[in-house]
């Protein structure tokens, strides 16, 4: 009976381990997106500080095409 038990406690130990190592992974692979997602975000600020960017964007009701453009209104530091 007390064999039994002991089995039971190792089993839920193991279990609790991979539950473990599968949240770890999870977590790991959510701080990668994140810094992907970061990555990408400060590669678009940098290039909106250095020239305007222009989207380009196609109405699906009316199929009109929308152009907006974004620029900086921040002055950067330099020789001008």
């Amino acid at each position: 009976m007390a064999d039994k038990r002991e089995r039971g406690a190792g089993n839920n130990a193991s279990e609790s381990r991979v539950e473990m190592e599968q949240l770890s992974r999870r977590v790991k692979m959510l701080d990668d997106r994140l810094d992907n997602l970061d990555s990408i975000v400060t590669t678009l600020v940098q290039r909106v500080m250095e020239k305007p960017l222009t989207i380009e964007l196609t109405c699906p009701k009316c199929s009109q095409q929308i152009e907006v453009n974004i620029t900086s209104s921040t002055r950067l530091r330099g020789g001008f």
